[in-house]
């Protein structure tokens, strides 16, 4: 297949297989070696690379994870290309170099492409822009501080000249579909239901970096935009399959800002650019953090197979581990928030704070009348084989005033909803305790009391 796209401000057209990494053709192909291997499944950053989308929007994106028809249309920059056409250092580089921010030099490309994005991106949050790359020699204060030093200096001219080539005409064959709608994934896909569908490729990367599987039949979907919408109006939130982690994350800042700050402990800023809420939920993952909050809010999922759609409540699509509610051939095509009071709550257990797995996940959408529980919608993570709502505490919840008594009333009910396994995050025990001790937390919180697990006090 050919694929056309810019590389460093330059035009290229190549030809290369469905299933090759865009770290693979950069390194042996392009001889850009600049760009590391690490982990090969999109948590250490030493490939990051900096990707520019037709709506001129930079991302750092994982190149290791990155499947080449990805980057069809798009514009991608590596390290060898962050420098001016002079040789004039980008701020960051220079500033890398002033404040000793390298030593083995290893992790030291995919630092400065996360840190060029940032800078592109007015984006100070240091934290978070590089909690996806890792460092084990340097530190990462002399980092931090040369990304600080840098945010200061203008964006170079070259930075903004990254204009995105036109795309080819999309494939639409036997193995191969890259459609550029959703009426043309359908028609493809309801004649080769046995085919896997790519994302944003954080998943099903890792099928061939690490399983070495070939994807055939396969559909590329970033041609979709209109699977990319979001539409607000007075009674829904509905959001296309193909919007980002990192767009939800933005959406929910202002409608439901605990989701939002779970959200920001979603793998890494190069993941969250690239992985889409229709992927987090067709895969099925019993602790993917998405549905436990999407089931708390009264999610409605969007299926379509064909001309064919259905809808159903997000929680009845997990049947369970391994298998959902959808037949071959039918793909997620949106998902439905009720607009609604935010009450909201979203606790997250994992041994990392940034990019780690959770062990739980809870999420808490109770409202109080008065006094008393009008309602509750809570979901978890990590508790069973599927995201799963806790249904007997939401019963022992109803009608019941807001009290502690209540609260502790409530959590023998726990044992009912769920059986948690032991496995290498956490024991069952400590799950279930976890999980009671989450209920204690909302309650804690919505009663103003101080809940912050981050902070130390005497």
């Amino acid at each position: 297949m050919e694929i056309t796209f810019r590389l460093n401000g330059e035009v290229r057209r190549v030809e290369t297989t469905p299933t090759r990494t865009l770290l693979d053709w950069l390194r042996e192909e392009a001889g850009l070696t600049g760009t590391k291997e690490g982990c090969n499944e999109g948590d250490c950053g030493a490939c990051t690379v900096m990707v520019t989308g037709a709506d001129g929007r930079a991302a750092a994106l994982n190149a290791c994870i990155l499947l080449m028809p990805q980057v069809e249309g798009k514009s991608v920059r590596t390290v060898e290309g962050l420098a001016g056409p002079d040789g004039t250092l980008h701020p960051v580089q220079q500033a890398m170099i002033d404040r000793h921010g390298s030593q083995c030099g290893f992790c030291t490309p995919g630092f400065v492409m996360s840190m060029a994005t940032a800078h592109l991106n007015g984006r100070t949050d240091y934290d978070d822009q590089l909690a996806g790359n890792l460092c084990r020699c340097t530190g990462y204060a002399p980092i931090i501080r040369a990304a600080e030093e840098a945010a200061a200096a203008p964006v170079p001219g070259w930075m903004r000249e990254d204009a995105v080539p036109k795309a080819g005409r999309p494939d639409a064959e036997a193995e191969l579909c890259r459609p550029d709608t959703s009426d043309a994934l359908a028609t493809w896909y309801a004649a080769h239901p046995d085919a896997t569908l790519v994302a944003g490729a954080t998943d099903v990367g890792l099928w061939v970096t690490k399983q070495l599987r070939e994807l055939f039949p396969v559909a590329f979907l970033s041609g979709c935009d209109d699977l990319r919408t979001i539409e607000v109006t007075e009674s829904d939130i509905r959001l296309g399959a193909m919007v980002t982690i990192a767009a939800l994350q933005e959406l929910m800042s202002a409608h439901h800002p605990s989701l939002a700050e779970l959200l920001r402990r979603f793998a890494s800023v190069q993941v969250r650019a690239a992985a889409t809420i229709g992927g987090n939920i067709a895969n099925g993952s019993p602790i993917g953090d998405g549905p436990p909050a999407l089931i708390a809010l009264g999610t409605t999922l969007h299926l379509r197979h064909g001309e064919s759609r259905r809808s159903l409540p997000l929680e009845e699509y997990f049947l369970a581990y391994g298998k959902q509610d959808r037949a071959p051939g039918e793909f997620v095509e949106a998902v439905t928030i009720p607009r609604q009071p935010d009450t909201l709550r979203c606790y997250k257990l994992s041994k990392r704070f940034d990019q780690d797995i959770s062990a739980v996940c809870g999420c808490f959408n109770i409202r109080i009348d008065g006094e008393r529980v009008e309602s509750a919608r809570i979901a978890f993570g990590g508790m069973a084989a599927t995201p799963k709502r806790a249904a007997a505490v939401e019963a022992a919840l109803l009608g019941q005033p807001w009290t502690q008594a209540t609260i502790e009333a409530a959590l023998p009910a726990f044992a009912e909803d769920y059986a948690p396994i032991d496995d290498m995050r956490a024991s069952a025990g400590y799950r279930l305790s976890a999980a009671q001790n989450m209920l204690r937390r909302a309650f804690a919180e919505d009663t103003g009391a101080a809940t912050s697990v981050l902070e130390i006090a005497p």
